[in-house]
């Protein structure tokens, strides 16, 4: 995987990141990572990301406590999952990820709305962080949640927010 980072912009009462990777891994590859049941636990949480708009999108991050139980709100097989980081009751937190083939591999796009006030900073280092899981689960060596990364990419991104 390459390419890092996040750019930013504010629009319609969100932060909105876009963090994009460049994948060596084929498309149907990577999208088995992002929608698969048994593959979301190797990068991001235990859960489902029903098949369909209007599934249930369902991750329970237990070391943090965090469970993020919303809707899928966009949906193309092989090409996009979009859904609400957030619990019902919550703030709408749409994470949109996006795959297109790029030579042998595939482009990644994740982009994170998040509402303005909010720590947007830190949302976008912790997608950094379960990214750098993903590359190492398509690599075959699936990691921890890279704390280091997250802490990194949350002071920096925090600066170019501020500035």
């Amino acid at each position: 995987m390459s390419g890092g980072g996040a750019t930013f912009a504010k629009a319609g009462g969100f932060t909105e990141a876009m963090l994009t990777r460049h994948l060596t891994q084929p498309p149907a590859r990577v999208w088995a990572m992002l929608s698969e049941d048994a593959e979301l636990p190797l990068w991001l949480a235990p859960g489902r990301l029903e098949p369909r708009v209007g599934g249930a999108a369902r991750l329970d991050f237990a070391d943090s406590g965090t469970v993020i139980n919303s809707a899928v709100s966009a949906y193309e097989v092989g090409r996009l999952i979009e859904f609400s980081w957030s619990a019902p009751g919550e703030p709408t937190r749409p994470v949109r990820l996006e795959l297109a083939p790029e030579g042998e591999g595939t482009r990644l796009v994740v982009t994170l709305r998040t509402p303005v006030g909010e720590d947007a900073g830190r949302s976008a280092a912790g997608w950094d962080a379960h990214l750098q899981m993903l590359e190492a689960a398509l690599a075959g060596a699936p990691i921890a949640f890279p704390f280091e990364t997250f802490k990194s990419s949350r002071e920096a991104y925090r600066a170019t927010l501020a500035s």
